[in-house]
């Protein structure tokens, strides 16, 4: 019979798991004070006795947040889900299609491309605010859902991470594809893209939250109140005469938990899109 001996007690992993504990604390200490409040009424926010959460909690808040003539926060998360997907999806597919290009496709010029585009990383965004600004209104898309949209839709981060993905994509899968008849593009649509499926969610959640709580763009382009997003109607709760402390705190829990539901759904392919799907060759 074997005896399994317990492992050594260390002070080590006990002050490890402390400082863990502790950090963790820290990091979540926000998103539980915006919960109390979200259910809290103005005088509780404001009280100077400690506060764990409102006891019975102020579900009122919510019918008045939805019933507030100064901003419509169901059609502000409407436009910010609308706006995140399409920006998602059109961004991962150019992404992955140029990434894929440039680290496989053989033409005149690829490495001056890449470069080119690789530079363009070093320009500040609000550098290019302004001209980007001209143009949409050059086209006319100023107060339009395309405004918002188009400009987004081209990462080169995006593509410089597909590009290094793409470099380690076995060979002989794409010779095997050759064989069956499928050109360039068919290799990337039936071969390369299935087995992209960690690297695409991982850099589509990061896509998907930068896009959700983009706010100068926004804010500038769709200037009419049903083109707002829910980051911009926060503000004008922010910015009001009167601040109700309780219909922010609510508006920003609405604006933070689909965020938290897409992490939590997608967190185990972020890991598998960091070992790059395991398909080196």
């Amino acid at each position: 019979m074997t005896v399994t001996s317990r492992p050594p007690f260390r002070v080590r992993d006990v002050l490890r798991t402390f400082a863990l504990l502790l950090l963790a604390a820290l990091f979540l200490l926000p998103f539980l004070l915006v919960l109390r409040n979200a259910f809290a009424t103005d005088a509780q926010i404001t009280a100077p006795q400690t506060l764990v959460f409102p006891f019975p909690p102020h579900v009122e808040n919510i019918p008045d947040l939805l019933s507030n003539d100064r901003v419509n926060i169901l059609t502000g998360l409407r436009n910010s889900t609308v706006i995140a997907v399409l920006q998602t999806f059109f961004t991962i597919l150019f992404s992955s299609m140029a990434g894929y290009g440039l680290a496989r496709v053989p033409f005149r010029g690829r490495d001056v491309v890449f470069a080119v585009i690789i530079a363009t990383m070093m320009i500040p965004g609000a550098a290019l605010f302004v001209p980007q600004y001209v143009l949409v209104a050059k086209l006319g898309w100023v107060n339009t859902l395309q405004g918002i949209v188009v400009p987004g839709l081209f990462s080169a981060f995006n593509c410089f991470m597909f590009r290094q993905f793409y470099l380690d994509f076995p060979k002989e899968l794409e010779e095997a594809g050759r064989v069956d008849g499928l050109s360039w593009l068919g290799i990337f649509r039936f071969l390369a893209l299935p087995n992209s499926r960690g690297i695409i969610t991982a850099l589509g959640l990061l896509t998907f939250i930068g896009s959700w709580n983009a706010f100068l763009w926004p804010l500038v382009i769709g200037q009419d109140a049903s083109l707002w997003t829910v980051q911009v109607g926060i503000s004008t709760l922010l910015t009001a005469q009167t601040v109700k402390l309780s219909q922010l705190f609510l508006a920003s829990l609405f604006a933070i938990l689909p965020l938290v539901v897409i992490f939590l759904v997608g967190q185990r392919w972020i890991a598998e899109g960091v070992k790059m799907s395991g398909s080196k060759g």
